[in-house]
């Protein structure tokens, strides 16, 4: 296998591990037991794979990518074994749940591992996001998951909303009509990542809360920021980005902070990059009181932030 890594390394830039995981220690003597073991009856040789593997690689090409597809809550350890990314299942999993608290939890993981995480909403393995989600379950959960720091992945056909899973197995895939509407969406989405911030920035979970009393509709959310180093300095950030999505199944209104910095001076422009909204606000009342927000089911905005006429 070592020889085929290096193969690989030798004409590409880098590769997706099946099942990274399968090579553990733990988890051959989890799946063979006694039968993974030598015959001889000498100890097994329990050191892991990756980490020599990896570092073999990368003395001659330092700089190729290892991603793994890995489960059964091994990411973070091959993480430290070598790759620089890992599959999020468990994003995924908590995406098709429809349940917002979940995602806002799984979002408040460490960010040396929740960087380093691959999001999906399909691929080879799963089904096909148009099958599964509904249209507007659909822009929903694809603009929380691939808004994240990370690397995002997408599928052959997603873009154009395929509904046939195609075995890879095949050299054929079921003829479809594509789907104008999720064509359209998806070309908003990624102009919102070809934008520095979502490289370069600093990504921020936002608090949300009630935007009045008895009302729980605010639990429905999930609200964060990117930010670049700043204009002047960097010159890598067009603005300040605030994403927010009401992931759940009934309208909903929360209030959500937003954090400002030197931008609280002054009236901000709210400006949807994937919708049609345009708002003035003051850049004081934004900070201290947050963002007023009311979305349909699975609604969302991806704001962007800017000083009024810059």
């Amino acid at each position: 296998m070592l020889g085929e890594l290096e193969r690989i390394a030798e004409r590409a830039d880098g590769v997706r591990c099946d099942m990274a995981m399968l090579l553990e220690p733990e988890v051959i003597a989890r799946t063979w037991g006694e039968r993974g073991r030598p015959r001889d009856g000498t100890p097994p040789v329990d050191r892991p794979f990756w980490p020599e593997a990896i570092a073999r690689i990368r003395r001659r090409h330092p700089q190729f990518l290892f991603v793994a597809e890995v489960y059964w809550g091994l990411e973070w350890t091959l993480q430290e074994e070598g790759f620089d990314f890992t599959y999020d299942k468990r994003l995924y999993d908590r995406l098709r749940a429809g349940k917002a608290r979940p995602v806002r939890e799984h979002l408040r993981a460490q960010p040396a591992f929740r960087d380093r995480t691959l999001h999906f909403l399909e691929n080879h393995d799963e089904p096909r996001a148009a099958a599964i989600f509904p249209p507007d379950v659909h822009r929903a959960a694809a603009v929380t998951s691939f808004l994240l720091p990370g690397l995002r992945l997408f599928h052959d056909g997603q873009f154009e909303g395929r509904r046939a899973h195609a075995a890879i197995h095949l050299a054929r895939r079921m003829a479809e009509k594509p789907d104008p509407a999720l064509e359209a969406f998806y070309e908003k989405l990624l102009a919102c990542l070809r934008r520095p911030e979502t490289h370069d920035g600093v990504w921020r979970l936002c608090a949300c809360r009630a935007a009045w009393t008895g009302n729980p509709t605010w639990d429905n959310f999930i609200a964060f920021t990117w930010e670049g180093a700043g204009r002047d300095a960097a010159k890598n950030a067009e603005g300040k980005l605030l994403v927010a999505i009401n992931y759940g199944p009934t309208r909903g209104q929360c209030y959500t902070e937003v954090a400002l910095g030197e931008l609280e001076q002054g009236v901000l422009v709210l400006t949807d990059l994937i919708g049609d909204e345009r708002h003035e606000r003051e850049g004081r009342a934004l900070a201290s009181e947050g963002l007023y927000l009311d979305l349909p089911a699975w609604g969302t905005n991806v704001f962007d932030i800017r000083p009024r006429g810059s």
